[in-house]
């Protein structure tokens, strides 16, 4: 992939995700001019918004952190409803193709995805190692299920990070992770 195509296929991924986040309709938008050109197919799209929401998660979490150092379980319900309400027409993307998998190898790879984000959401909230296991997902999924359970759908509950005072290492993660 040249630096070109790398660069297009970012412009277009955002294009992506700004309409996915407009519809909120749960359904991969390949309508954007240039999707269907930039992604092999809808499994290599769907990957590619799945590593911008764990992406995004990631940052939002480490930010969360710095803000709430002995809730570490709160700090990642948070984290996980923050990136909900800026990335929400993903997040129904995400979950539409989890419970609606076009295939098998698209439902292979929705499952591993979401072992991941559960292992990482465990991990950040003290309750696992660094070895995914069934208790880790486990306690992963369960956090998911709470963050779910408060979330409402565009009602962020929290000022959003840009009028907080953050540290300087705080913004550094966040411009990273973005």
């Amino acid at each position: 992939m040249t630096w070109n195509s790398h660069r297009n296929r970012g412009e277009i991924l955002r294009a992506v995700i700004a309409a996915a986040d407009a519809r909120v309709d749960g359904l991969l938008p390949l309508d954007v001019e240039g999707a269907t050109s930039a992604f092999h197919d809808e499994l290599d799209l769907l990957g590619a918004l799945q590593l911008r929401w764990h992406t995004r998660l990631s940052g939002r979490i480490e930010r969360e952190l710095v803000h709430q150092p002995m809730a570490l379980e709160d700090a990642v319900v948070a984290a996980w409803r923050g990136t909900a309400d800026e990335m929400p027409g993903v997040r129904a993307v995400l979950d539409h193709y989890r419970a609606e998998p076009r295939d098998d190898v698209m439902a292979a790879a929705l499952r591993k995805a979401s072992a991941k984000e559960h292992h990482l959401l465990a991990v950040m909230a003290g309750q696992a190692g660094t070895h995914a296991t069934a208790a880790a997902a486990r306690a992963g999924a369960r956090i998911e299920a709470r963050a779910r359970a408060g979330w409402q759908p565009g009602a962020s509950l929290e000022p959003p990070v840009a009028h907080r005072s953050a540290s300087l290492l705080g913004r550094l993660r966040a411009a990273l992770a973005a």
